[in-house]
């Protein structure tokens, strides 16, 4: 299993948070991962081969955005 994304419930678009005012400082999916298998760019991004399906970014993401699959 790996972490999914699904991007209409991502928070994190074009570059940017657009539920809050964090300025780009976000404690969430990208920060819980323990493997760094995350990544902010344009839109969060998962690396597959080093995410281990810890299920840290689901619990991380207050949006529901994240499924292991």
């Amino acid at each position: 299993m790996v972490a999914k994304i699904d991007y209409k419930k991502c928070c994190w678009k074009n570059g940017k948070c657009t539920s809050c005012t964090c300025g780009k400082a976000c404690v969430g999916c990208v920060e819980a991962c323990p493997v760094e298998a995350l990544k902010r760019e344009k839109v969060v991004k998962i690396d597959v081969l080093k995410c281990i399906s810890c299920g840290a970014c689901v619990e991380a993401c207050k949006y529901g955005a994240i499924t292991l699959t």
